[in-house]
């Protein structure tokens, strides 16, 4: 059985982790057979625009496992998880975190790796780290401030409290909130909602948007100017087709 599958639909690339029994628990195997998809989705510009990163059945994922670690199953390399991460926020392409039930400590690690996030009414996000007496290595204590703000990422790990979807929202961590049967369809919505842009400019925001956050607001600017790719491919044909109309 795959770990993660992965469906296309119109220019979209629906992946999704597909542990339902052990509630999509992040294996050691699963984040191998992850990395695999996103390191091909990264070469498929031409035909993949977009990407929605979901979880099969209840939860969108409890989390690292635990049970794992325990019975000696190890990744290829000591930072592979972080590592796979950073390749999903460096992907060309936005990627939107679709999350359900449980989304706890390893989980919201991933789904904050992610440029967007739709969460269901029925979410839990929580960051467990203290619970296990563990600490973040998989980039926690950096995205999540930096998706919320300080004193939110702040009392959030440090409390390890339980926060709902309507709260999700208030305080940034998502962009909206959905009944649960709605989920897929409004994140594959919003996915479909872009590509009617250019993809070109979409892989440049992107680009732009990322490459700039390590940087002043002065320096952010000039390397914006030095590093913005121009007018697409597509500029001159989208032109003509707004003079037709």
């Amino acid at each position: 059985m795959e770990l993660v599958s992965r469906s296309d639909d119109s220019g979209i690339a629906i992946l999704s982790l597909n542990r339902p029994d052990m509630l999509n628990a992040l294996s050691p195997s699963l984040f191998n057979e992850l990395r695999a998809h996103i390191d091909a989705i990264a070469e498929q510009t031409e035909t993949v625009g977009c990407v929605v990163l979901r979880g099969e059945g209840r939860s969108f994922s409890a989390g690292n496992d635990l049970k794992a670690i325990q019975s000696g199953e190890r990744p290829p390399s000591t930072h592979f998880q972080a590592e796979t991460l950073d390749a999903i926020e460096r992907l060309p392409q936005p990627v939107i975190a679709a999350v359900q039930g449980h989304c706890y400590t390893g989980a919201l690690e991933l789904a904050i790796a992610c440029d967007l996030l739709i969460a269901a009414d029925n979410v839990r996000f929580c960051d467990t780290h203290g619970k296990w007496g563990m600490s973040p290595t998989w980039g926690m204590s950096q995205r999540l401030p930096r998706r919320v703000g300080l004193l939110a990422a702040k009392e959030m790990m440090f409390s390890g409290r339980v926060i709902g979807g309507e709260e999700a929202v208030a305080m940034g961590l998502a962009n909206r909130c959905v009944a649960e049967g709605d989920l897929l369809l409004e994140a594959v919505a919003m996915a479909k909602s872009f590509l009617g842009n250019s993809w070109f400019t979409l892989r440049a925001d992107k680009m732009l948007i990322n490459g700039g956050l390590d940087n002043t607001l002065q320096e952010g600017l000039a390397w914006e100017r030095q590093n913005s790719p121009g007018r697409g491919p597509d500029m001159e044909e989208r032109l003509r087709e707004f003079a037709r109309k």
